[in-house]
């Protein structure tokens, strides 16, 4: 992680590893009847203890001692520039995904775009001058997105609700749809407040027959450590054409994601969480291994890691969760998909899968 504020840093470093901060209780809250919603914060459906130490200020500050070794490519890592004609070309009767890093996602359903946790900044962070820097360039940039239909956010932590981002889609797209709690972080960033809906786990709104739909996760929210939770979290499923996609926002694995396989009975592309994990956040954040069982709880047809190849947020090696998760979907016959950032996904559309990062260092 790029370092030039010992304070910033360790915030930083608490916001992403899973720390948990106790909230202030509010007598009344708008948010009251959520099952999710108790003692003037937001919880987790499943409870889990934490790792000795774990969470608190002073594992903070051991992780900014930790050494980091390849964390960062020492080479650009390749990325396809969209355009304009690239984008108009893809069918406006299908699905389309296309990743621009992290987990920023740009959806192309039945001709209408969508943006999901778009974070097109150079730094997740509340400054521009230190915090986590992405080592990946955008497919493209603001000025260059198409029109957009709408935004989806999953929680609000800095690498996946970005102020720069929002402020400049604040009047470009027509609606925005978040977690309960978030809709006063988008106002404050200029969005209007009539263009925002606030959706609890289960929840669903329906656009033009696309039906998106609020589910859970397992992880927590904030962006200083005196509003912890004050936001629900939320994974995301997008129901389109006959298609359904899923979006697993951040999470460690739970029995969420068998029940949201239950409900749905199926999904033609989940794009889930792999990368940035560390012992030290067990339940916030999954390894390879559990990312590949959610899948399979979800019951999934095509897998999309996301939560890589961008920012520096964990200690393992930046290839590594690629290497883990191509390696456990192929001796389980899992079909794969790990595109470049900025290369298309046409969903239900076979593809020769590259795991192009075998070639970067």
């Amino acid at each position: 992680m790029h370092t030039k504020n010992l304070l910033l840093n360790m915030l930083g470093v608490q916001l992403l590893a899973g720390c948990a901060f106790t909230g202030i209780t509010v007598a009344q809250s708008p948010y009251a009847a959520s099952a999710q919603y108790a003692d003037g914060v937001f919880h987790n459906q499943e409870i889990f203890p934490s790792p000795t130490g774990a969470g608190t200020w002073l594992a903070g500050l051991r992780a900014l001692l930790r050494a980091k070794v390849d964390t960062v490519p020492t080479t650009p890592i390749p990325v396809r520039r969209l355009s304009a004609q690239a984008l108009n070309e893809l069918s406006d009767n299908a699905n389309h995904l296309i990743r621009l890093g992290h987990s920023s996602l740009l959806l192309k359903l039945q001709g209408r775009y969508w943006l999901v946790d778009p974070v097109l900044s150079e730094r997740a962070s509340p400054v521009r001058f230190a915090g986590p820097r992405r080592y990946s360039v955008p497919p493209l940039q603001l000025e260059q997105l198409p029109a957009i239909e709408g935004v989806v956010i999953s929680h609000d932590h800095y690498d996946h609700l970005d102020a720069r981002t929002m402020a400049f889609l604040a009047t470009r797209a027509r609606r925005y749809l978040v977690p309960l709690g978030v809709k006063p972080r988008l106002v404050r960033m200029g969005v209007p407040s009539e263009l925002i809906t606030e959706l609890d786990w289960w929840q669903s709104t329906e656009l033009d027959g696309l039906v998106i739909t609020a589910t859970p996760a397992q992880h927590f929210s904030g962006r200083s450590p005196w509003d912890t939770n004050r936001t629900l979290w939320a994974s995301w499923v997008f129901e389109s054409a006959g298609q359904r996609i899923f979006f697993s926002g951040d999470s460690g694995y739970f029995g969420g994601f068998r029940q949201i396989g239950e409900r749905f009975g199926s999904f033609d592309a989940i794009c889930v969480e792999n990368g940035a994990y560390d012992a030290a956040w067990p339940t916030m954040h999954m390894r390879p291994e559990q990312s590949v069982q959610a899948f399979r709880d979800l019951r999934g047809k095509m897998l999309i890691p996301i939560h890589n190849s961008t920012f520096d947020l964990a200690f393992h090696a930046w290839r590594a969760p690629l290497d883990a998760i191509a390696q456990l979907a192929q001796e389980q016959g899992i079909a794969l998909a790990t595109p470049e950032l900025g290369e298309p996904v046409t969903v239900g559309q076979s593809r020769d899968n590259v795991r192009w990062w075998e070639s970067s260092k």
